[in-house]
């Protein structure tokens, strides 16, 4: 009887943890605006038409290859924004972002993107030599460098990475955020997460798997 019991008891314990890890909602809501305000839209809503899309870009890899918006055309992506000398979150944003390389490793629908804020000092070369380092992997992962005012407008008014605090910051002010964003295949914003936490890394990864299910 008590191993009925045991065997019981393990049977739920299981279930529950294979219930957290699903993602909260069957669909993922859409964002327009640094505040992050969900707008429940159906995916097939001509709303969508006229709501905030990623503005066209163009940056260079750590292989010195051109990254455009086509680049990631009919794609989910995640984007971050780091540099490789920092000493304080970006490691931990990296190692984080490693999970999400694993798991989607095998998927190509499935994209990071990592934007350098100090361009500067980040040329190709430094950001072959970083990824070589981390092992990341150019098929997967591209990390960008370009110019300084692109990427900043990039992150500030593009993705909301800062979300309310880049509303009141100049053009060049110093963009450091922990910030993760989900973009889904037709450059919508559908959601952001904490790069440090890794239980908020969890969810992004099951929010992509619902993500595809859009498809």
């Amino acid at each position: 009887m008590k191993s009925k019991i045991t065997i019981l008891s393990l049977l739920m314990i299981l279930m529950a943890c294979d219930e957290t890890n699903k993602s909260r909602v069957a669909t993922l809501p859409y964002y327009n605006e640094a505040k992050f305000t969900p707008h429940w839209i159906s995916p097939n809503d001509d709303k969508l038409d006229t709501f905030h899309r990623i503005a066209p870009f163009k940056l260079s890899n750590q292989d010195g290859a051109i990254i455009t918006e086509k680049t990631f055309e009919g794609k989910i992506y995640v984007v971050d924004f780091f540099f490789t000398i920092c000493p304080g979150i970006c490691p931990k944003m990296t190692s984080n972002m490693m999970l999400l390389q694993d798991e989607f490793i095998a998927d190509e629908s499935v994209l990071l993107l990592s934007h350098s804020v100090t361009p500067e000092s980040d040329s190709v070369s430094v950001l072959r030599q970083y990824a070589k380092n981390k092992g990341i992997l150019s098929k997967t992962w591209h990390l960008v460098t370009g110019s300084q005012e692109e990427i900043y407008k990039l992150g500030r008014q593009e993705y909301f990475v800062e979300e309310d605090l880049g509303l009141n910051k100049a053009d060049d002010e110093f963009l450091h955020t922990e910030n993760f964003v989900l973009i889904d295949q037709k450059r919508h914003i559908r959601g952001i997460y904490n790069g440090l936490k890794i239980n908020s890394v969890h969810q992004l990864i099951e929010d992509i798997k619902t993500l595809k299910k859009e498809e």
